[in-house]
């Protein structure tokens, strides 16, 4: 049974973890990997902070379909 659940367990969290990322969910893990790996003397973001930051950026540019 362990057996089953390890070769099970690996494929579904790669599927997770695939899934969170192409929806946007994986945004800020994935901002707070590469802000220490990058810039790690600079202040980071909480969540709530990032989010907003996302929101601007997407938002802030011109948007016209014609």
């Amino acid at each position: 049974m362990a057996h089953i659940h390890k070769l099970l367990s690996r494929p579904l969290r790669r599927l997770w973890r695939g899934l969170r990322e192409w929806c946007g969910d994986a945004a800020y893990e994935q901002y707070l990997r590469s802000k220490s790996a990058k810039t790690p003397n600079l202040p980071t973001l909480k969540a709530a902070e990032f989010y907003l930051e996302q929101l601007n950026r997407k938002y802030s540019r011109p948007n016209r379909c014609c």
